[in-house]
């Protein structure tokens, strides 16, 4: 074996503009198969309008290359349209859109269009593809059920759902646990990296959790006002002079045998608020109102 993985997804100089803003600036990545990149950045470094250039939702200049040499660029669909980058890249955006009244398995079998003839009609093995991906993500006693009904971590295990019965050997996840407790988050990204060893999947998510990403990531890309800042492993990327760089707080980081690093956040304390002095406020110099 050479050692050296095949490329799956290869962005060169993708620049974006909105708005006459230019919000991502010649972003240069390369993903291998089978690894998982993590996007980090503060609010609006521009994570997802990366996100959505990967997957052609927005228009931009730079190249998008899939591991079969396929190209996109300067905002072109390519790839035969939609359809075909389809094949290649499957979306779970943070906010998917949810049709009314549609139950787990029809929004499921949805993830199948790309691979239906003009008519979009499912076939008998796209109904067997979906139904397998439903029980691999223990959802089948939610197969008949209206999706607005399920919990949000239920909803969201049928949304990856979706991504995963397109058969794309390309997943990306625009924030796959915001708004899910702490059970529900690692559920999902515990899934995440047990598909990624058993589909070889290559994984790239956006994430706010830095701690999150020192465990769940095979590299790490940094963006800081729509630049890409910083780009390497987990012990590379997370230091404390990075994150109070970028993120201006101040952090422990603690690496393991495995490259793993955890990452803790450590409050603040001004000379006003001293450790364990009490913090007086005007409600605590108050007189009582009267009948209270």
């Amino acid at each position: 074996m050479s050692g050296v993985s095949p490329i799956a997804l290869a962005a060169r100089d993708i620049t974006v503009t909105l708005g006459g803003a230019r919000v991502l600036e010649g972003i240069d990545l390369t993903v291998v198969e089978g690894e998982w990149l993590a996007l980090l950045g503060p609010n609006g470094a521009g994570k997802t309008t990366l996100v959505r250039a990967l997957s052609g939702t927005v228009r931009h200049a730079g190249s998008v290359t899939f591991g079969d040499g396929s190209v996109t660029g300067d905002g072109a669909q390519g790839l035969r349209g939609p359809r075909g980058r389809a094949r290649r890249i499957a979306v779970v955006p943070q906010t998917p859109v949810i049709p009314p009244g549609i139950t787990a398995f029809e929004y499921v079998l949805l993830g199948r269009s790309a691979h239906q003839g003009l008519r979009l009609s499912a076939s008998l093995d796209d109904r067997r593809r979906s139904l397998a991906v439903l029980q691999r993500l223990d959802l089948e006693p939610f197969v008949d059920r209206d999706l607005a009904t399920l919990s949000g971590g239920e909803r969201q295990r049928v949304v990856l759902a979706r991504a995963l019965v397109a058969d794309a050997p390309v997943l990306v996840l625009d924030e796959p646990t915001a708004a899910l407790d702490l059970g529900h988050q690692f559920e999902i990204l515990e899934l995440l990296a047990d598909l990624q060893q058993e589909r070889g999947l290559t994984v790239v998510t956006t994430l706010h959790d830095l701690g999150v990403a020192g465990q769940f990531g095979d590299r790490l890309a940094v963006l800081h006002g729509g630049r890409l800042v910083a780009h390497g492993t987990p012990a590379e990327v997370l230091t404390p002079d990075a994150i109070g760089r970028w993120w201006g707080v101040d952090a422990t980081c603690t690496v393991d045998a495995g490259g793993r690093v955890d990452v803790t956040v450590r409050r603040r304390r001004t000379d006003a608020s001293p450790a364990g002095a009490p913090v007086t406020t005007p409600a605590d110099d108050a007189t009582p109102a009267s009948g209270r």
